[in-house]
């Protein structure tokens, strides 16, 4: 990894939970030296990435990052093309409703609706999505590029009992998604958190990202399941088309029969 790339790196510890993070606490999350995590916020800093608290002193995202964020919604105008579509999904299922975008390897957050109707809900407080271990990062792997595969299969982190460890589970997870046309994560990265996602596509007609429901485990029933489904593809449909895309027909017709047909994978998840 270049120099650029680690510096820019540090961009993504930053997020609504942790909006300020010290130099100590970054060289953790990094896994860096002082020396080396201080260059690269001067770096930083010094083009506007970021700033330092004058009163805390720590360091937080700086105006430079506002202004690429807008420049990139302008002319990629994605959120707001998915936000009606994750308020309505939102209200449908009563859970937490969330789009994610594919950029190179990585699968970055976009935005969220959190559920109406729970005070107990889960909450997308993460930048970026693991390969193996969310729907949204298995529906990429299963709709999105091919090379994505090899790539998750070096990064099998284990985050809890049920996270994917192996590449040929990986594999055999990955093509079952495919032939169902919905992605799902049981517990695999937060115990508690059940997700189903489906694919999304822009003008390209390559995977764009990923629209997904993040339920509370204690929730998920098979008729959420069925409901989550069902409300995932209007919500794809909508958001493919607001981004300019078309949902293959291939993918219409799996759709289809894994409503018309049980899933037993899927319905382990909600024993």
């Amino acid at each position: 990894m270049s120099s650029a790339a680690k510096t820019l790196g540090l961009l993504a510890y930053f997020s609504i939970t942790r909006p300020e993070i010290g130099l100590s606490q970054m060289c953790k999350l990094a896994g860096r030296d002082k020396a080396t995590t201080y260059r690269h916020l001067q770096a930083l800093e010094d083009a506007g990435f970021v700033e330092q608290n004058p009163t805390t002193k720590l360091y937080r995202l700086g105006p430079a990052v506002l202004q690429l964020a807008q420049t990139r919604e302008v002319t990629v105008p994605r959120k707001a093309g998915a936000e009606h579509a994750l308020m309505v999904l939102a209200e449908a299922t009563g859970e937490t409703s969330h789009v994610s975008v594919l950029s190179g390897s990585t699968i970055y957050a976009l935005t969220s609706c959190e559920s109406p109707k729970h005070s107990t809900r889960a909450i997308i407080d993460i930048n970026t999505f693991p390969l193996h271990a969310t729907a949204s990062g298995l529906c990429a792997l299963a709709f999105g590029p091919p090379d994505l595969i090899e790539y998750a299969i070096n990064n099998l982190e284990a985050f809890t009992a049920t996270t994917v460890q192996t590449p040929e589970l990986l594999k055999e997870t990955v093509d079952t998604i495919r032939q169902s046309g919905f992605a799902w994560s049981g517990g695999a990265l937060e115990i508690e958190v059940q997700g189903l996602a489906a694919p999304i596509f822009d003008h390209t007609g390559l995977l764009a990202g990923s629209v997904s429901v993040a339920s509370v485990a204690t929730r998920f029933t098979p008729d959420l399941q069925e409901v989550i489904q069902r409300n995932l593809i209007i919500a794809s449909r909508e958001i493919t088309r607001n981004w300019g895309g078309t949902i293959p027909d291939s993918l219409e017709a799996k759709w289809a029969s894994s409503l018309s047909n049980t899933n037993p994978q899927l319905m382990e998840f909600s024993k």
